[in-house]
C-alpha cells in the first residue's frame, strides 16, 4: 500500500510542479507577486496531495509576527517542502539560493523574478559581495531572508559532523546586524531527501528564540548549532525517528 501511495503521491507532485512552471512562463510577463502566488500554491497542493494521500499533517509552532517584516531565518534543512513552506509562513520570503538552480530554464527565471539571492560558493569575494548586496537589497525592502545553514538537504539524524554549517550565514549576520531566528524542523521524516516513499506522520516547522545581533563569529555559530540540533533531534523523535532510526542513519 505504502508503494502504491508513494506512487501516487510522486506523480501527482510532478504534474502539479509542472503545471505550475509552466504557469510560470506567463507570470515572468506580470508583476512579481504573481511567481510568489506561484510559491504558495505549490506549497498548499503539495500538502494537500500528502494529507490526502498520507494522512501527514503539517505543524507550525512559533509567532508568525515573527516572520512579518525583515529578517534573517536560518532553517534546517531535511525535504523538497522545505523550499516551499516558507511561502505559506511568510508575506514575502526571498531564498539564498545555489547559482545552479538560478540557470535552470524557466524555474530559475522564476528565482531571478522573485529576486532570490544567488550564491556562488566557488565564486569567491565577489561572489561573496554578490550575496551581500542581495541580502542588504531585500532586507531594505522588508523582505524575509531564508539561509539553510547547511547549503543542502540532510537526512534525519544526520550530524554537523557529517555536514557542517557553511559560513555563508555567518557572512549574512555579521554584514546585516539583525537578529537570527533559527528554525528546527522534521520534515525528512516524512518526505525524505531523494526518496520515492513517502510516510504518514507530522510535518513540524518550529521557530527558535532569536540569537541576538552582534555576536563574534564563533559565539555566533556555537549557538545557532546549539539551539537548533537538539530541537531538531526532539522534532524527529516525536515523528517517530527515534534512537535505533539515528543509529541506523549514522552508520
Amino acid at each position: 500500500m505504502t508503494i502504491l501511495r508513494s506512487l501516487a503521491f510522486n506523480a501527482a507532485f510532478l504534474a502539479w510542479t509542472v503545471l505550475l512552471v509552466l504557469a510560470g512562463l506567463f507570470a515572468l510577463a506580470v508583476p512579481r507577486v504573481a511567481t510568489r502566488w506561484i510559491g504558495i500554491a505549490w506549497a498548499k497542493g503539495s500538502l494537500f496531495l500528502l494529507r490526502v494521500l498520507f494522512g501527514a499533517r503539517f505543524e507550525f509552532r512559533g509567532d508568525r509576527a515573527r516572520l512579518d517584516g525583515p529578517c534573517l531565518v536560518a532553517s534546517k534543512h531535511q525535504s523538497t517542502f522545505d523550499t516551499m513552506v516558507y511561502y505559506i509562513l511568510a508575506p514575502d520570503p526571498v531564498y539564498v539560493m545555489k547559482i545552479e538552480l538560478m540557470r535552470v530554464p524557466i524555474f530559475g527565471w522564476m528565482g531571478r523574478k522573485q529576486r532570490m539571492i544567488p550564491v556562488d560558493r566557488k565564486g569567491g569575494g565577489a561572489a561573496l559581495k554578490r550575496l551581500l548586496r542581495g541580502a542588504r537589497d531585500s532586507i531594505a525592502a522588508g523582505r524575509q531572508i531564508v539561509i539553510f545553514m547547511q547549503g543542502t538537504r540532510t537526512p534525519p539524524g544526520a550530524t554537523t559532523a557529517e555536514q557542517p554549517y557553511l559560513p555563508g550565514v555567518a557572512a549574512l549576520y555579521q554584514a546585516l546586524a539583525l537578529p537570527v531566528i533559527p528554525v528546527a524542523l522534521n520534515t525528512g521524516v516524512v518526505w525524505g531527501r531523494r526518496s520515492f516513499f513517502k510516510r504518514p506522520g507530522t510535518m513540524v516547522v518550529e521557530l527558535l528564540p532569536d540569537i541576538p545581533a552582534g555576536l563574534a563569529r564563533p559565539e555566533f555559530m556555537r549557538r545557532l548549532a546549539a539551539a537548533i540540533e537538539p530541537a531538531t533531534a526532539r522534532l524527529e523523535e516525536e515523528a517517530g525517528f527515534g534512537a535505533k532510526s539515528r543509529a541506523e542513519s549514522a552508520g
